[in-house]
């Protein structure tokens, strides 16, 4: 049914995936006209495009729902956009408002630290410009962010164009202000300096001078409060430059009047402010000024990151080398690399092999062996050879440029501990208002004489000391540090709530193959009969099992390579499955397999008995070998453990955390595995979709469960758990199941990775307790409440140096995690250039 859309409804756009008739279309709108709202519904097959005509205030999920429901898929698109004007916790209320009015928004979300806004919408591009639009009409221009590289310059340069900015303000305002407090404080400490200044300038010259300085500061540094204060004042939305604006105002406009029409005022409170305001003024500039440059430290990680990617490739185009820019390169394209040359691009090496420092990806010091067909990273650095590969992934596509967008993504969420502060934030304003009217009106009532000069001097202390830019910082400013702490110890969060739900967990489980062990089968014993040579022995047998796709055949023809033994050719192979395998090599008959193929062809092993009981119950399989009837050896093959994973299970149970280890394995090899290990439980013989069953039963008994893993059988159980981490070496689907991403398959950054979170939680928890202590004490007492029992004013240039400290305090407490050292030392700690991050 197609419908005409009345011209007075809200209109959207949205892309639809999956029809294919015209059936398809009747069926989408059905869906969408029984959603409450939607007056009109118009779809069009060849754009896969519907037109919706909304009543006012119809929420865009539901829509989504229902066309899910129906069987299609609406295509959802994010935009990140770069704010400007938001200064406290109070506009990021306000812009996340403007961006939920836009209709086909879905979802969006708000980072004061970053200056940055984050929107999930349908209707395409002329959303955003909606956007944009509504954000410009609440005071809050802003511009959408498309490449991540570039927009990083671009804030570079607009955060450097801030710093100058607040740098020449705070200069102007300083040198003006300096005079005024000379002038009325230095008078106050001095009768000889009140006297010299009486004397040479005069009282009523000294009042004029005091005007035409706070006059320039008011008006020339202090303007910015009034140009964002005054509009958001008059949308019924003040902020806190409506609160210095008030109060400043206030101070400065008493001073005036009592300077040129003292007649007004009651007799004797003919008093001036003029430095009470041009202080405030100059201290909170000053505050600005140090909080700007504080945050701009804390995106160092992502800038270090970006500072890695190559400018230019040096490409093979037509028989000939040619530098394009980075931009330009193509998947396919072959690029040269030179020793000492950063990578510009991902991609598999076709010819020459070299050494590659993969410190940034994997924060190993050491460089890695890289020859034909092994593949590549960009941002990675070539030591020693030359070599040419050929590009797979380029721009936005590249491991690079993912990991930055995923830690952007991490850096914009918001947690759920931030939920509480939004809700205060909304109202914080207006009640600073609230309580600054009612301090002035009770000082006019209740308070000494000159209850005027009190009552303003009070109200303009309450507007000047409220900060919600701390309450506003704390949260987002942690994040950001700690996310990017956790990329230079080879944890990359790919959900910034991850942060908050990794703290509260009490169990991790881990799978066992791949996670606690290598995950590739090794030999690791060998035992020859009498009369038979061990090297001997291990070249023919690797000869029979190189015939073999089997895992363990690949163990053996491994360890006869590391040995240097030739393997020879084998003939008349043949498999059995479930006994073992056979086949000629060099006019010898040899049967390799388990103890039954040798027992059913006559051979007795019981000498090597004993030894395959011991080595069974070290978690090992065994086998034997047999050359022309007679037994020559007992073998072992086992997934082995990895190097870091007993320190790494040590550590995370010295955290208080209970460890289960979760595999397919039967339970005597399972136990064999986990008895040295300090693992309170065992779950063995699970099949792939029974370990959501085991994360499921953690869950039920109330414990908060991580999971780790890096099989593809992996990815239902990460995301079952309140928190998954993927083994960075592991499989793409693992990675994106998870929400945090161990680099290198290093175990240690396991409890590293819980002790960043407990960390930076802990730190987002004095940031809020600054935060909301410092309001909730200070506030009453710049009201006044001491002055009855202690006769204790606050003065309103106090107030002003208070409230400038407070946002600098919570971004510097945030940097702290800067020095966050991890309880482990992983190699993948000890990274020698930039941040290390994980695969994505």
């Amino acid at each position: 049914m197609q419908a005409t859309l009345p011209d007075s409804a809200t209109r959207i756009e949205i892309a639809i995936e999956g029809m294919s008739c015209a059936s398809c279309v009747g069926r989408v709108e059905k869906a969408v006209l029984a959603v409450a709202g939607v007056a009109a519904a118009s779809v069009n097959l060849a754009t896969n495009r519907a037109s919706l005509a909304l009543d006012k205030g119809t929420a865009t999920q539901p829509i989504l729902d229902a066309i899910r429901k129906a069987g299609y898929e609406p295509r959802e698109q994010t935009v990140e956009l770069s704010v400007s004007g938001m200064s406290c916790a109070s506009c990021v209320g306000r812009v996340e408002a403007a961006l939920a009015a836009v209709p086909g928004v879905i979802e969006g979300g708000v980072n004061l630290a970053t200056g940055r806004a984050r929107a999930r919408y349908v209707g395409g591009a002329q959303t955003v410009a909606v956007l944009t639009e509504a954000l410009a009409k609440a005071g809050y221009p802003a511009t959408p962010i498309l490449d991540a590289a570039a927009q990083t310059d671009l804030d570079r340069v607009a955060h450097e164009a801030e710093l100058a900015s607040l740098r020449r303000k705070l200069t102007l305002a300083a040198i003006a202000t300096l005079p005024i407090v000379v002038f009325e404080m230095g008078a106050h400490l001095s009768d000889g300096l009140h006297h010299a200044l009486a004397g040479s300038i005069g009282e009523a010259n000294i009042r004029y001078l005091s005007f035409l300085l706070a006059s320039l500061v008011q008006f020339g540094p202090g303007l910015q409060f009034y140009r964002k204060g005054g509009p958001a004042l008059l949308r019924g939305a003040p902020d806190m430059n409506s609160l210095v604006m008030l109060g400043t105002t206030t101070a400065y406009l008493y001073s005036v009047v009592s300077t040129f029409l003292p007649g007004l005022l009651p007799a004797g409170l003919a008093y001036t402010y003029f430095e009470a305001g041009a202080v405030i003024v100059t201290l909170i500039l000053f505050g600005r000024y140090a909080e700007a440059r504080a945050k701009g430290r804390t995106g160092d990680a992502i800038r270090q990151l970006l500072t890695l990617q190559a400018k230019t490739a040096r490409v093979l185009r037509d028989g000939r080398e040619a530098d394009v820019p980075l931009a330009e390169v193509r998947s396919g394209d072959i690029v040269l690399v030179r020793p000492g040359e950063r990578l510009p691009v991902d991609g598999d090496i076709v010819e020459g092999s070299s050494y590659v420092d993969e410190s940034m990806i994997t924060g190993e010091p050491i460089p890695v062996s890289k020859q034909a067909g092994d593949s590549v990273v960009g941002g990675t650095v070539n030591k020693a050879g030359a070599f040419r590969l050929r590009a797979t992934t380029v721009g936005a596509d590249s491991l690079l440029s993912q990991i930055v967008r995923t830690m952007e993504a991490a850096q914009g969420s918001k947690l759920p501990i931030q939920a509480l502060v939004d809700k205060v934030t909304l109202w914080f304003v207006p009640a600073v208002m609230a309580a600054a009217l009612a301090t002035f009106a009770v000082w006019m009532i209740f308070g000494p004489s000159p209850a005027l000069s009190l009552a303003i001097v009070n109200a303009v202390a309450v507007l000047i000391i409220a900060c919600p830019c701390a309450m506003g910082l704390a949260t987002p400013t942690s994040i950001m540090v700690g996310t990017g702490k956790a990329a230079q110890i080879g944890v990359l969060f790919r959900r910034g709530e991850a942060l908050q739900a990794l703290r509260d967990v009490t169990v991790v489980a881990l799978d066992k193959t791949g996670t606690i062990t290598k995950g590739q089968p090794e030999l690791t014993d060998i035992t020859v009969a009498d009369g038979f040579v061990e090297d001997e022995v291990l070249r023919l047998v690797a000869g029979v099992e190189s015939r073999s796709e089997h895992p363990i055949a690949e163990a053996i023809v491994a360890a006869a390579g590391r040995r240097g033994l030739a393997v020879a050719a084998a003939s008349d192979f043949a498999a059995d499955a479930g006994f073992g395998v056979s086949a000629t090599i060099e006019g010898r008959a040899l049967l390799v397999g388990a103890d039954r193929l040798l027992e059913r062809e006559g051979i007795d092993i019981a000498a090597f008995a004993s030894i395959a009981a011991r080595l069974g119950g070290e978690g090992k399989s065994p086998l034997y070998a047999a050359i022309d009837g007679r037994l020559a050896a007992v073998l072992a093959v086992s997934d082995p453990l990895k190097e870091t994973s007993v320190a790494a299970l040590e550590a995370l149970r010295a955290q208080g955390l209970r460890i289960v280890m979760i595999t397919g394995d039967n339970r005597a090899t399972a136990e064999a595995i986990a008895k040295g290990l300090p693992i309170d439980e065992v779950v063995a013989e699970v099949l792939p979709a029974g370990k959501v069953a085991v994360i499921q039963r953690l869950q039920a008994g109330g414990a908060r469960v991580a999971f780790v893993g890096d099989g593809i059988n992996d990815a239902p159980a990460l995301a079952q758990a309140d928190v998954g981490l993927a083994i960075g070496t592991g499989t793409d689907i693992a990675i994106e199941s998870a929400d945090v991403v161990l680099m290198s398959g290093d175990l240690r950054n396991v409890p590293n990775a819980v002790a960043l979170s407990r960390a930076t939680i802990r730190n987002i928890s004095e940031n809020l307790f600054w935060a909301f202590g410092y309001n909730a004490v200070l506030i009453p007492v710049a009201a006044g409440v001491l002055y009855p029992a202690f006769g204790i004013l606050m003065s309103p240039m106090f107030a002003g140096l208070a409230m400038a400290l407070s946002s600098v305090s919570v971004v510097a407490n945030a940097l702290r995690l800067k020095g966050f050292r991890p309880p482990l030392a992983a190699q993948a700690n000890r990274a020698p250039r930039g941040p290390a991050v994980a695969a994505t």
